[in-house]
């Protein structure tokens, strides 16, 4: 008689991989992004359906695809990644800011109806949204969506004054929201490593203004909205921050305060070095670095990688293969 002894065996559980990237996947106007995924000749489309097939994420973080309500240019991207196997079978998405109209003159211009008179820059409701693909269930109804958060409510925002008057008047300090395009928090529950939260936004950039510098502004607040979540956390699940923050540490315009002390704090690991994640047009604004993937300490980084897709995007795509630090 043979006696097998089965010694004490650790088990790794296999690492997630979780990327974000800004697709640029934004058009002119409503329905023209649906129209060129369906048609199946669109390089971009194309290019951007190739970039996700090599690297493969379990969960990605998408920013600049146009949103529509019934979610139906999205659900046409979904099939056609299908299509190429590679399956999401959950995803989230939702209304943002941008193109939504406000009837108040937010640029102060003088005008109204500008693309920067709505909630978020938009030509069109809808234009350069967010959304979320998984492999695995999104519990929806523990997302978070701070969208509608006026900046008035973040605790030391930095929002414009004029001569000790807000910028654009007290109707406009009154209805302008913090977010660009949108900040949720995405719950995602995954096999082995149990409840994720992925924390993920799109800031918008801290040019194109004037000298009240309404959106350097914006956008170092956008920015300051994860450290003063964080300060307020009291969820034991990890997380990830992943997004645009359209702020570099070092080089190019914008407040750097605020993604300063995100990238230094203690309860973040980054991953990455300063090496510029996007090829905006020379001189200005120049390579930078914008897009950002920090998990939470509660995970271990086994791997990360940034690849870059010219057709697909100006914008590199970033990945982290992570698994839980303390099973």
């Amino acid at each position: 008689m043979i006696v097998v002894a089965l010694v004490g065996t650790i088990v790794q559980a296999e690492p997630i991989r979780i990327a974000t990237f800004n697709a640029e996947l934004t058009r002119k106007g409503p329905g023209l992004l649906l129209r060129d995924i369906q048609r199946g000749e669109d390089e971009q489309v194309q290019a951007f359906v190739v970039l996700l097939s090599e690297v493969r994420p379990d969960i990605i973080a998408l920013q600049g695809i146009d949103y529509d309500l019934r979610q139906t240019t999205l659900k046409a991207l979904v099939e056609t990644l299908s299509t190429a196997g590679l399956t999401y079978p959950h995803y989230f998405t939702a209304a943002p800011n941008a193109g939504q109209s406000t009837g108040l003159d937010l640029n102060g211009n003088g005008r109204l109806g500008d693309a920067d008179d709505a909630h978020g820059f938009g030509r069109f409701n809808g234009m350069g949204g967010m959304a979320v693909l998984s492999r695995f269930p999104i519990d929806r109804d523990a997302a978070e969506d701070f969208t509608s958060m006026l900046w008035r409510n973040l605790e030391d925002h930095t929002y414009p004054m004029v001569n000790g008057a807000p910028f654009g008047g007290e109707d406009v300090f009154a209805a302008h929201r913090l977010s660009s395009r949108g900040h949720w928090v995405v719950p995602i529950k995954t096999p082995e490593h149990g409840t994720l939260r992925l924390m993920t936004f799109h800031a918008t950039p801290p040019i194109y203004d004037g000298e009240e510098d309404r959106n350097g502004r914006r956008n170092h607040d956008e920015v300051a909205f994860w450290l003063n979540y964080l300060t307020r956390d009291t969820n034991m699940n990890p997380f990830i921050i992943a997004g645009t923050a359209n702020t570099d540490p070092a080089r190019g315009r914008g407040r750097r305060r605020a993604i300063k002390e995100l990238l230094a704090s203690p309860d973040l690991q980054n991953p990455f070095d300063d090496s510029p994640t996007a090829d905006f047009k020379d001189p200005l604004p120049g390579d930078l670095r914008v897009d950002y993937l920090l998990p939470s300490v509660d995970w271990r980084v086994v791997d990360n990688g940034m690849v870059t897709s010219p057709i697909a995007s100006r914008h590199s795509l970033l990945w982290v293969d992570i698994t839980r630090a303390n099973p």
